[in-house]
C-alpha cells in the first residue's frame, strides 16, 4: 500500500499539509473548514439512514451540464480546467456526488417546511426598493431634509452631491431591492412604516448620518428563488443543531 501524501504538489511546488493547516490556523478559516467537513460526515450518515444514495448516471448527468455551462465540453480544455484547480477527474466526480447527495437530504428534510416557514415569518421576506444618503454630521443631515421638505433639492441630487460614498453618489443614493431581513431591526421598523416618497430620518449608524427614502414596496411572495433560500436556511440550521449536539455528547 503506497502512503498517504504528506503534502499538495503545487504546479510542482510542494506545500507540506502542516503549513496548509498553520495557514488556516492563522487566517481564522480552520474552524469554518472543520465545521463543513464535520457537516459532511452528518449529511453522509443521515443520507445513510434515509436510504439516499447518487447513481452514476445523476453524477454524469451533472458533470455534462457543468461542461456545457463550463465551456469544456473538449476534454483538453476539461483537463486543464481541473488541473487549474488541482483537481482530478474522480475527485471532481466525487465533488458533484457530495452535493447531489446534500441536495438530496435537503430536500427530503425539509421541502415540506419551507411554505410553513415562509407564512410563519412573511415580513422577513417583504422588500422595499430603497434609496440612502449618508453624511458625516446631524446638522448636515437635517438641513439636507429641510431642503428635501422645502423642495429645494430631490432626494437623487442630494444624494449625488452630498453623500459621504463615491459609489452612492454616482448611483444618487440607489441601495436596491432590499429585504426587510436584510436592514437592522429599527431602521426596518422606520421604513416599513413610512410612505413611498417621503424622506426618512436623520438616522444616526455606525457609517454616519443617513437619510432615507422608499420608491416602492414589495408584498412576501414565494418564489422559486425564495423557495430555495429558505429550504438552504433550514438545512444549515439543522445542521449546526447536529453538529453541537455531536459535540455535546463526546463532552
Amino acid at each position: 500500500m503506497n502512503p498517504a501524501p504528506q503534502s499538495v504538489d503545487f504546479f510542482g511546488l510542494p506545500i507540506e499539509f502542516a503549513e496548509i493547516v498553520s495557514y488556516l490556523q492563522k487566517s481564522l478559516q480552520l474552524k469554518e473548514v472543520c465545521q463543513q467537513i464535520l457537516y459532511r460526515r452528518i449529511i453522509e450518515r443521515v443520507a445513510r439512514e434515509r436510504g439516499l444514495t447518487v447513481e452514476a448516471e445523476e453524477i454524469q448527468a451533472e458533470l455534462e451540464r457543468q461542461r456545457r455551462d463550463r465551456d469544456l465540453e473538449m476534454d483538453a480544455d476539461l483537463l486543464t480546467w481541473l488541473t487549474d484547480r488541482l483537481l482530478d477527474r474522480e475527485t471532481w466526480e466525487a465533488s458533484i456526488r457530495d452535493r447531489l447527495l446534500a441536495e438530496k437530504l435537503n430536500q427530503r428534510l425539509f421541502s415540506i417546511e419551507v411554505e410553513r416557514f415562509f407564512n410563519q415569518h412573511p415580513s422577513e421576506f417583504e422588500r422595499v426598493l430603497l434609496y440612502r444618503i449618508v453624511v458625516s454630521s446631524a446638522a448636515e443631515a437635517l438641513e439636507i431634509l429641510y431642503r428635501l421638505q422645502e423642495g429645494q433639492i430631490s432626494f437623487y441630487e442630494a444624494a449625488h452631491f452630498y453623500d459621504i460614498s463615491e459609489q452612492r453618489r454616482l448611483q444618487c443614493g440607489y441601495e436596491g431591492r432590499i429585504y426587510r431581513s436584510q436592514l437592522q431591526p429599527d431602521i426596518a421598523a422606520i421604513v416599513f412604516s413610512g410612505a413611498v416618497g417621503q424622506a426618512l430620518g436623520p438616522l444616526q449608524t455606525d457609517t454616519g448620518y443617513c437619510l432615507l427614502l422608499v420608491e416602492e414596496f414589495f408584498s412576501a411572495q414565494l418564489t422559486s428563488e425564495r423557495f430555495q433560500e429558505i429550504l438552504e436556511r433550514l438545512f444549515q440550521r439543522w445542521l449546526a443543531l447536529e453538529l453541537s449536539s455531536m459535540l455535546q455528547s463526546d463532552s
